[in-house]
């Protein structure tokens, strides 16, 4: 029998393995494993990690649970550090008061053939037999019944092969069933009419981003676990075709939750495995970021075969590649900026700089979503370029927002980063009254005005009544007008000359907005395929930086 040491501890061993190589692992994943250990770490933690549990379900798994495929057929599943610092990080970590553990989901997005289903039919077999719950019900569900059925057939079968799990179970044409426990795994469909009233203990969610309207399957299964003390729900997939929907909703929360100041769930935990830029397919050292099982699991000559081939024929197999085995969406624009370049911990007092005059650019989006103003400004004998953004959502809407996208505006607000306006919509007159008496507080002239003029006829209206017909600019939102200053910005915000007051709104926004490229290779804005992600903050900026470029000079001249 398999036995590990009660001092094994594989998040901070593989975690190791990283810094030794950090260039065979992602960003996101570094992050989720930095947060993991921070957790775990601190004393002041609520969490602690449990050593006998994490070892439990690797033990499990590996004296139990044997592989069902090719020349290891029959044989014990041997678990790859990777694998192992997941099932920790999943079984591992406990609350201190209660001692249940704490991740209640569990994400694992990986390129095709790195063993995602074997992995979460071994995780659902010990769900089963071996958690420690009376009664478990735990499920293998997908939209499609015969998606459902494909990790719950490797769980029967790997019951099938060995003589320990079959004491223990019995498997029926469409359920297995725990002798000792009463627990049963079945795999269930959207179309299902069984789904109400379930107790979910464990769930699996496989492939999601081959599901058409998931959101309600996945929503009713993750409610079902309500009365549980600690259930699971682990979601496995490889990146897809299907845009704006279940895939895109979980990943890009976890993209927030990772990477952004007020996004939270420590309920859940981010796998995430893919290259970090579009172009770094291109080098085939770069695809163990989304291949963690390359040369144990995932065959390498296999791997390389079919990335010469897309080398070779781009036309006809790069896209196929980049989605199976690189984890790039399809459709999936590149980012403007990366992490790196949005990371600016800069921050200043507006109050003590004192500017005298500033340059102001709005972006109202709609009056009944978010919008926001940028001011910038200079100080003498100083490389920075300031810009304090303050951004605006009508109450109703921001409370819907919180509930349902899990954006944490009331948080924002509290910061005051955020104001909410009353009612359902935003009023221009309030923008305008704000952004009046805060220039009247801080004692500067708005002196330049950038303006997306969709919707701002108002606000410049009163711009021009109170600062001046010349203070006004409008700024069209078209490829000529935006591209050069946006290549401008980008490499002032590399080269940290933007201090942005570490603004995490803004953070969110930069970090949201993706490139749109026309045929003569200018750029603009755009906020990407998910209606969660909003770019307003970059528009403001944007709109602000090309008024400043435009009156440069003169601005220099008068600070």
């Amino acid at each position: 029998m398999i036995e590990y040491s009660n001092r094994y501890n594989p998040i901070t061993e593989y975690n190791n393995w990283i810094e030794k190589h950090p260039k065979k692992v992602g960003k996101l994943m570094k992050i989720q494993l930095k947060m993991l250990i921070s957790d775990i770490k601190n004393k002041e933690s609520d969490v602690y990690y449990d050593t006998k549990k994490a070892n439990h379900a690797i033990e499990f798994i590996e004296n139990f649970c044997r592989n069902i495929k090719g020349k290891t057929a029959g044989n014990l599943v041997v678990l790859d550090p990777f694998q192992k610092a997941f099932i920790a990080a999943v079984f591992g970590i406990c609350y201190k008061k209660t001692k249940l553990r704490r991740t209640k989901r569990a994400v694992l997005i990986e390129a095709k053939k790195n063993g995602k289903s074997l992995l979460a039919s071994a995780i659902g077999l010990y769900m089963l037999i071996a958690d420690g719950e009376g009664g478990p019900e735990c499920y293998s569900v997908a939209t499609q019944r015969d998606q459902a059925k494909i990790i719950w057939n490797v769980a029967k079968k790997m019951i099938k092969k060995d003589k320990d799990l079959r004491r223990y179970t019995k498997t029926l044409v469409s359920e297995i069933s725990c002798k000792f426990n009463d627990g049963i795994f079945k795999p269930l469909a959207s179309d299902s009419d069984t789904l109400d009233g379930l107790d979910v203990h464990f769930v699996v969610m496989d492939e999601i981003h081959q599901w058409k309207n998931g959101y309600p399957l996945y929503d009713i299964m993750y409610r079902g676990m309500d009365n549980r003390q600690q259930p699971l729900a682990l979601i496995t997939s490889t990146a897809g075709t299907i845009r704006e929907d279940l895939y895109d909703m979980i990943y890009d929360e976890a993209v927030n939750i990772l990477t952004n100041d007020g996004f939270e769930d420590k309920k859940s935990i981010f796998f995430i495995y893919e290259l970090d830029k579009r172009e770094e397919w291109k080098d085939f050292n770069n695809l163990i970021k989304a291949n963690p099982g390359l040369g144990t699991i995932r065959n390498e000559q296999s791997l390389r075969d079919e990335w010469q081939r897309a080398m070779d024929n781009p036309g006809m197999y790069l896209k196929t590649f980049l989605i199976k085995n690189c984890n790039i969406r399809e459709t999936s624009t590149e980012s403007w900026l990366d992490l790196e370049d949005i990371t600016n911990v800069k921050t200043f007092d507006i109050k003590k700089l004192k500017p005298r005059y500033v340059i102001s650019g709005w972006d109202i989006s709609s009056t009944t979503d978010l919008t926001c103003v940028s001011f910038l400004f200079r100080v003498q004998n100083d490389e920075d370029i300031y810009i304090y953004q303050h951004f605006f959502i009508p109450e109703d809407v921001a409370e819907k927002k919180i509930h349902n996208d899990k954006v944490p505006y009331d948080i924002w607000e509290k910061q005051g980063y955020v104001t909410f306006c009353p009612g359902n919509k935003i009023d221009v007159e309030f923008l305008w009254e704000w952004a009046y008496n805060f220039a009247i507080e801080n004692d500067f002239v708005q002196i330049w005005n950038g303006f997306d003029a969709w919707g701002a006829e108002l606000l410049m209206k009163r711009y021009r009544e109170n600062y001046g017909e010349s203070s006004v600019e409008e700024i069209r939102q078209v490829f000529k007008t935006l591209s050069n200053p946006m290549k401008e910005l980008e490499a002032d915000l590399k080269a940290k000359r933007i201090n942005f007051n570490n603004n995490p709104v803004t953070k969110w926004c930069l970090g949201n907005t993706v490139i749109q490229q026309d045929n003569k290779g200018n750029i603009q804005p755009k906020k990407g395929y998910s209606s969660l992600k909003r770019i307003d903050g970059t528009a403001s900026m944007l709109d602000c930086y090309i008024t400043y470029k435009n009156h440069k000079d003169d601005y220099l001249n008068l600070i």
